[in-house]
């Protein structure tokens, strides 16, 4: 999913709270910040996908269709991708530690509310808030990263660690989530985000120290028509699918899309501190990997959806079983995202960022001949393939991002980078979604959503190949 890099480099400020014993403070109080930070974006990325594998028992359970369940899945991305770069401005100006604490407070409230949602609305709404938290949490845990650890080195580390963590968590969800589903009900899988929740609390009320604030302006107009745009264009392709393209309704909701985007972009070009600075699309790395991580995301997220559909609906899978199923997708995500930073020095970070795309954009391809009954070993390779080329593509992604604007803003660059490539699976989850809509036809809107994403992914394969290189 990516990751957000605070822009400043906070100085130490009076701790918030009791005072903590000297031994103790000095001794565990980096490790186990680190422990409450890894806590807090491990448990955002395992609710990214341990959700899919629950999509076939909640449809069940409450009642609703495929776009209900869509929703399902992108309130908690909508809310994620519109309020990340707010949420760190506002532990900014309010201090980290706070923030991030309401960050996990939020989170956790909205996991037993999901747990507890007697219909899908009530679910929806729950995942909404649970996506409020997210947003929260990520920004403010790398800042609050950043402040424990002031040594460049030691800095690095924790970041791996935090990185690493998250993609275990990420790796875990459809297992994990398969597992408490076959043993305790799909409700299960919100509850296990209570005692991490409450652990995560209590680390960092009692071993996180504040950051500075800072009076960073928050632009609260353009905020507002981020939520607003994203959400309804989210809602016309989920509608459109289920109840016609031409539909009034769906019209309108894209004129409501179009109408909101321009009032935007009128917003950040007279705030005088945007949301989203668009003078950084003026740096040609910068907007080609934004354009791919859009991309990538679009397809990857849209066929997760699609594919933990597949498996039980049109398989009759169990839950434990779609879950094994999408283990080496994203077990190949952590090993190669190790190898890929040592590739794109040898190489070049546009050539290995096209050869992950192609690689999985491979991937999706040779998967064009699923049809009922398609066994497990008969997508394992595919899996692995798109998991591999997703490992591959971020880290130099990421990284070449960073590398194309000033240091000073390296923090709201990784930002807009997370927060498009989140906006990037909301679109798939709509837009695939709605090509599966009718169980009749599922088959054929799997396939095209397959096609699609390998369209997508050459694309942005040859974006970045042909507008990487070096300008002579």
């Amino acid at each position: 999913m990516g990751y957000f890099l605070p822009d400043h480099q906070p100085l130490r400020s009076a701790e918030l709270g009791p005072p903590r014993e000297p031994e103790s403070g000095a001794r565990f109080a980096k490790p186990l910040t680190l422990a409450a930070m890894s806590l807090g974006y491990g448990v955002v990325q395992l609710d990214v996908t341990i959700a899919n594998t629950a999509l076939n028992s909640i449809g069940t359970s409450l009642g609703g269709g495929v776009s209900e369940l869509q929703w399902v899945v992108s309130t908690y991305t909508i809310a994620f991708a519109a309020l990340i770069l707010t949420a760190g401005a506002l532990g900014d100006r309010m201090g980290a530690k706070k923030i991030f604490m309401a960050g996990f407070s939020i989170f956790t409230a909205a996991s037993l509310a999901c747990a507890l949602a007697p219909t899908s609305a009530v679910l929806i709404a729950a995942r909404a808030a649970q996506g409020v938290g997210a947003a929260i949490l990520v920004p403010n845990s790398l800042a609050l990263l950043n402040h424990a650890y002031p040594n460049n080195r030691e800095r690095g580390r924790a970041v791996g660690f935090w990185a690493a963590g998250a993609s275990l968590a990420l790796t875990a969800g459809p297992l994990v989530g398969g597992a408490l589903i076959e043993l305790a009900g799909w409700r299960s899988i919100f509850l296990v985000n209570l005692p991490i929740g409450l652990a995560g609390l209590w680390l960092t009320w009692r071993y996180a120290t504040d950051t500075t604030r800072a009076q960073h302006e928050l632009d609260l107009p353009g905020q507002a028509a981020a939520i607003g745009m994203l959400g309804i264009l989210a809602g016309a392709i989920i509608e459109g699918g289920r109840i016609g393209w031409t539909n009034p309704w769906v019209v309108s909701a894209f004129g409501g899309f179009v109408a909101l985007a321009m009032l935007f972009l009128l917003q950040e070009r007279r705030a005088h501190a945007p949301m989203l600075p668009l003078s950084l699309f003026r740096h040609r790395m910068f907007a080609l990997t934004s354009l791919v991580g859009l991309l990538v995301n679009i397809a990857f997220y849209g066929l997760i959806f699609v594919f933990s559909l597949y498996f039980q609906k049109i398989n009759g899978w169990s839950s434990f079983a779609t879950g094994l199923a999408f283990v080496p997708m994203m077990g190949a995500v952590l090993p190669v995202n190790l190898i890929a930073p040592k590739l794109a020095e040898r190489f070049g970070a546009p050539a290995v960022i096209a050869a992950g795309a192609l690689i999985a954009s491979a991937g999706c391809l040779a998967l064009l001949g699923i049809d009922r009954g398609t066994g497990y070993w008969a997508v394992f390779v595919q899996f692995l393939g798109m998991g591999g080329g997703l490992g591959m593509l971020v880290p130099p992604l990421t990284s070449a991002l960073l590398g194309s604007v000033e240091k000073a803003r390296s923090g709201l660059a990784a930002g807009v980078l997370n927060s498009t490539r989140q906006t990037g699976s909301v679109l798939g989850v709509a837009l695939f979604g709605s090509l599966i809509g009718q169980t009749n036809a599922f088959l054929f809107g799997a396939r095209a959503a397959l096609i699609i994403s390998a369209v997508l992914l050459i694309a942005a394969a040859a974006a970045i190949a042909i507008g990487g290189r070096p300008k002579r």
